[in-house]
């Protein structure tokens, strides 16, 4: 047989048995004396052994395993790991569609989609116009989408404060600083109302070493005028201190 017909019997194309052949997944047959290779019936056999175990799913590198001699490894051992694989992305997949009903349930927000647990805490919130209200939830927004999850028990725990109207006048007393300089002395007891009002229900679910006025506290800092930076730098020095406090 020439590649065309054996190409052909298996169901493959031409360009993948060369392709085989290039990466040494095929041996190559003998040439004849015209330069066309000279398929068998042997090679026929593993052409579409090579197929089969491509279309349930193994890589190339596998399917050479399998292939393999004494040293390759058990096809049911490979075929373990492609079901165990296969059993992952299905749980994965389920809990994309889980959250995907979430979010259809709720009405979409512009700026969404958030997970569950962070469109639960705002749909919560007091309406508010506070500028220092809006950078808050977009601060939330993007540790809903770094955090992979992760803030799903601290959006759960911030809850009772996010639904406490007395937040609103903490708010306006921020956006009152955003013209203010770092030295305002409205700053240290704007601080210490805030920390005062994080109850100790969010405080456990904080990890070690968190909130730090550091890496991704930086970015949040960064994002404030000087009044407010130094006011919220406070408030991370605070509770980071009081999470320890916890944990010792």
């Amino acid at each position: 047989m020439r590649i065309g017909e054996i190409a052909a019997l298996v169901g493959v194309t031409s360009r993948a048995v060369r392709h085989y052949h290039h990466i040494g997944l095929l041996p190559e047959p003998a040439r004849q004396a015209n330069g066309y290779r000279a398929y068998t019936v042997r090679d026929a056999v593993l052409l579409a052994r090579i197929r089969r175990l491509t279309e349930i799913g193994l890589s190339l590198d596998e399917v050479r395993d399998v292939l393999a001699d004494d040293a390759g490894r058990d096809l049911a051992e490979v075929l373990g790991e492609l079901d165990a694989d296969l059993a992952r992305q299905e749980r994965e997949i389920h809990e994309r569609r889980q959250v995907l009903a979430a979010l259809l349930e709720a009405p979409l927000a512009s700026d969404g989609p958030f997970s569950p647990a962070l469109a639960t805490l705002l749909e919560n919130a007091p309406a508010t116009a506070s500028p220092a209200a809006a950078k808050d939830r977009e601060h939330l927004a993007l540790l809903d989408a770094a955090g992979g999850g992760a803030g799903a028990e601290v959006f759960a725990a911030l809850r009772p404060l996010a639904e406490d109207p007395g937040v609103l006048a903490l708010y306006t007393r921020l956006d009152e600083l955003a013209g203010a300089g770092a030295d305002d002395p409205r700053i240290a007891p704007l601080a210490a109302e805030l920390v005062a009002a994080v109850p100790d229900e969010v405080l456990a679910v904080i990890p070690d070493g968190e909130p730090a006025p550091a890496g991704f506290g930086r970015v949040l800092l960064d994002d404030y005028p000087p009044a407010q930076r130094e006011v919220v730098r406070r408030v991370m020095v605070a509770l980071a201190e009081r999470v320890r406090g916890r944990k010792a």
